[in-house]
């Protein structure tokens, strides 16, 4: 795990940028394409000022969702909504680079859906783990990565890459998430975090390492980077 400490959020930005900017390098020389997953919440506000920056074939880059409120994209919930609203119109980015959940298909079936779905990307058969370029993953005040959450049963989850929660303790209940086999089988996964009302749970989860669901990802022949802001990054040894 590689921890970047920078001064501000500006620093934020300006370092994702640049470690973003590598992996879609890397990724595009080797296969051509760029396999990103994506979250809501502050990662969007980052990338929305971070991807208009960076200096790549956008035109490579293939969207998924680390996770997706079980609602239509016209819904304010809706992580996908959220970037075809904000990131789109600022970059060069078409809607058919990312792909939605099915929200037309009950919960399981949607679940069990994007999974193909990602499968079918990737070439990988039954058994396989697809492996991602880069998930870009957030942390909530209770240590929730994805919709993965302390205690919660799915974080035991082995078969499904994909999987259905319809009871989450965040609203809206019902949703689909990556498990963490699939999560821990990309090539990098970073966080990227400001503020002080993060610190706390960051030292908890990267520092003291309490058995938490962010503390969890750990990719087994990938890289972990967490981003911090002073503020956020404030109790991590320098």
């Amino acid at each position: 795990m590689s921890k970047i400490v920078v001064a501000n959020e500006l620093e934020v930005i300006e370092r994702l940028t640049t470690e973003i900017s590598k992996c879609a390098k890397r990724a595009i020389v080797e296969s051509g394409v760029f396999r990103v997953g994506l979250s809501g919440g502050s990662v969007l506000n980052f990338l929305s000022k971070a991807i208009p920056r960076i200096q790549t074939d956008l035109s490579k880059w293939k969207f998924f969702f680390c996770d997706e409120r079980y609602v239509d994209e016209t819904d304010p919930e809706s992580t996908y909504g959220a970037y075809k609203i904000k990131l789109v119109p600022q970059t060069e980015l078409q809607l058919h680079q990312f792909e939605p959940i099915n929200v037309n298909l009950p919960l399981a079936e949607c679940a069990a859906d994007y999974e193909k779905k990602i499968r079918a990307e990737f070439g990988a058969s039954i058994g396989s783990i697809p492996e991602f370029d880069l998930l870009l993953l957030g942390m909530g005040p209770d240590g929730h990565t994805c919709s993965l959450f302390p205690e919660h049963a799915l974080l035991d989850e082995k078969t499904l890459l994909i999987a259905p929660i319809a009871d989450s303790p965040k609203l809206p209940p019902q949703r689909v998430t990556m498990t963490l086999p699939l999560i821990n089988n990309a090539k990098c996964c970073m966080f990227a975090m400001c503020g002080t009302s993060k610190a706390e749970m960051v030292k908890r989860v990267f520092v003291d390492m309490e058995n938490l669901p962010a503390g969890k990802v750990s990719p087994k022949n990938g890289e972990l980077l967490l981003i911090l802001d002073a503020e956020a990054g404030k109790y991590i040894q320098k």
